[in-house]
């Protein structure tokens, strides 16, 4: 479908629902649990994101200040985040797997990464500070948003940034195609996950076709998320081969835990290769011509 004139979706708007919605969850709870710290995360996200689309028509100074404060926020929470997932992704481990974790009763790193808070205790130091800190980064980027001129956003700029975006993603795709580190694997979700929340506000190009686009990109992303999470658990319980000090229940669990994050890598590829493979381009992927005025 081609069209000779589009509104793209405004950002300035999207990025100030962003922050405000972050503010709204944190204020839920003096400790934020693992669904709301997961959610503040994503709409820190999506606002980089944002900004990232229009980086080449705003001051460098502000753009730079906000990056670096919604960058601060999700590291403060990236710790409560990891310690909660990985309580999950064990349990879930050993529902499945509990004859393997009777084997490990006694893995110190395994029952401390099993162990709940107490729910009568007072909120860790660490956390209260890093709430307070949250709460003033968002006080002053939202406050930067509201006063920041983006009335003469131009969008053929955008979408300019947006190709840029994808190429940057085909590139990290073959350095993870042909490497498959945990980093590669990490920075190639990272990449996709900007594409696709930047997607976003190109949905009036045609509604039907992004959103699909988006949908298979969401679900790309989950099992890359998926795939990270389960190398950071490994990372967390200090596994490493050859260790003599390793016993056949640990080795056991980390090949279960390998041959899952197979799966899920199996998932990826054909969506990533159908997505970002070498001689694509984005007007190909979207299906129509990008005509923006």
């Amino acid at each position: 479908m081609e069209l000779d004139y589009v509104k793209l979706k405004e950002i300035k708007p999207a990025l100030a629902g962003y922050i405000r919605e972050s503010q709204t969850l944190l204020k839920k709870s003096i400790v934020p649990d693992e669904n709301v710290t997961h959610d503040v995360r994503v709409l820190m996200k999506k606002s980089r994101a944002a900004l990232r689309l229009i980086v080449p028509q705003l001051d460098k100074e502000y753009f730079d200040k906000d990056i670096y404060t919604l960058r601060e926020v999700g590291r403060i929470m990236c710790k409560w985040r990891e310690t909660s997932v990985h309580r999950r992704v064990l349990k879930e481990l050993r529902k499945e797997y509990l004859g393997i974790f009777s084997q490990l009763h006694d893995n110190e790193k395994i029952t401390a990464l099993l162990k709940k808070p107490d729910p009568g205790q007072e909120p860790p130091a660490d956390i209260v500070s890093g709430m307070e800190q949250i709460e003033n980064l968002l006080n002053r980027t939202g406050y930067r948003i509201r006063f920041e001129d983006m009335s003469k956003i131009d969008p053929r700029l955008l979408i300019k940034e947006l190709e840029f975006s994808y190429s940057k993603v085909v590139e990290i795709y073959m350095i993870c195609r042909n490497n498959p580190r945990p980093v590669n694997v990490h920075d190639f979700r990272k990449r996709s996950k900007d594409f696709l929340y930047q997607l976003y506000f190109f949905r009036p190009l045609n509604i039907q076709v992004v959103k699909a686009l988006e949908k298979k990109l969401d679900i790309m992303t989950q099992n890359l998320g998926r795939v990270n999470d389960l190398s950071q658990l490994i990372k967390a319980l200090g596994y490493k081969y050859p260790d003599s000090a390793s016993i056949p229940a640990m080795d056991e669990l980390i090949v279960i835990i390998r041959e899952k994050q197979d799966r899920y890598m199996a998932k990826v590829w054909p969506t990533a290769y159908k997505i970002f493979c070498p001689g694509n381009r984005l007007v190909n992927v979207l299906g129509f011509k990008l005509l923006v005025i």
